[in-house]
């Protein structure tokens, strides 16, 4: 067995995108792996004997020189992904990468998976009506939800946005915050209101809420509603109880889709009460119709510092 690898590019702009602004993915890589990497010409070379480091150093090759032409941006947290995906799966899945994505209708704006259980996630948005998101801060949970919901408001296949989480309090009632309904749980759903302003232009965004097409409430306020043609997205639903999750999926009403997305290891809820996220993940399992995805560090897309934070609590649980 040869003591490296190499593969040849296509061209010299397709090797200058892979190795980044100062060679800066260069120095990823070289991490990863563990061993040198050598840019000769149009030739990129691992230097490492594994044949095991060498299979997947030419995978991910190639899977980078595929997503330069797509024209999405090579960095680092979708380095890591695909590196820890074609470690995980030889490669078996990673075509899922390519063939999904989410475009936004009047907006522009073109989502894509950052690594193959992101890409289920894309998978059981377009099968099921009800979809579970399970899985660490940073995983893109809340995004994709948000950029599938608002694909489907813009493209009119339903009515309205339904933003909703339970509201766990730190010593100060809703009641008692100034401001309509609306501005009182604003706050709570900023990540939500993050997601739609980087997929939305701001008059867009604008338009939206003039003609009520989003709306946000306080999940104890879907109490007796039934909810039509909606896309609702319930978020931080590790922080709601048995009866809360049970109230808020039989809110579900005809052309209504619902993504439930939360982390079961951030759990603020008294000792005394189980989680509702936990309780009905076992209760639906294998249920048709409704989809539990879950996302690991791996899948952290935010940053490599994030990943490593998830992982040090992870062994310090254990």
């Amino acid at each position: 067995m040869s003591d490296s690898t190499a593969l040849v590019l296509s061209d010299g702009d397709t090797l200058q995108l892979i190795c980044g602004v100062h060679d800066t993915n260069i120095r990823i890589l070289e991490e990863l792996f563990g061993a040198h990497v050598h840019v000769r010409g149009n030739e990129l070379q691992l230097q490492s004997g594994d044949p095991v480091a060498q299979r997947h150093f030419l995978t991910l090759m190639e899977e980078l020189e595929r997503h330069t032409r797509t024209g999405r941006p090579l960095d680092e947290p979708l380095i890591h992904t695909l590196y820890h995906d074609i470690s995980d799966s030889a490669g078996a899945s990673l075509d899922d990468l390519h063939d999904r994505s989410i475009e936004i209708p009047a907006a522009g704006t073109k989502v894509f998976p950052r690594s193959v259980r992101q890409a289920r996630l894309f998978s059981e948005l377009e099968t099921n009506d009800l979809n579970f998101f399970v899985g660490p801060a940073g995983t893109g949970k809340t995004y994709i939800a948000v950029a599938h919901a608002l694909r489907e408001i813009l493209a009119k296949k339903k009515r309205r946005l339904v933003l909703t989480r339970p509201v766990v309090e730190a010593g100060e009632s809703l009641g008692f915050l100034p401001g309509d309904l609306t501005q009182k749980i604003s706050p709570y759903l900023r990540p939500l209101y993050d997601a739609i302003e980087a997929l939305l232009p701001a008059e867009l965004i604008h338009r939206l809420e003039e003609q009520n097409l989003i709306e946000v409430a306080p999940l104890a306020y879907m109490r007796g509603r039934s909810l039509r043609d909606s896309y609702v997205i319930l978020v931080v639903s590790q922080n709601t109880t048995r009866e809360q999750m049970m109230m808020f999926i039989t809110r579900l009403g005809e052309n209504t889709q619902a993504v439930v997305t939360g982390d079961i290891t951030q759990i603020d809820l008294p000792r005394r009460n189980v989680s509702g996220m936990v309780h009905v993940l076992g209760v639906l399992r294998g249920v048709s119709g409704i989809g539990i995805t879950y996302l690991t560090r791996d899948d952290v897309v935010r940053s490599s510092l994030v990943q490593r934070i998830i992982q040090a609590y992870d062994e310090h649980r254990e």
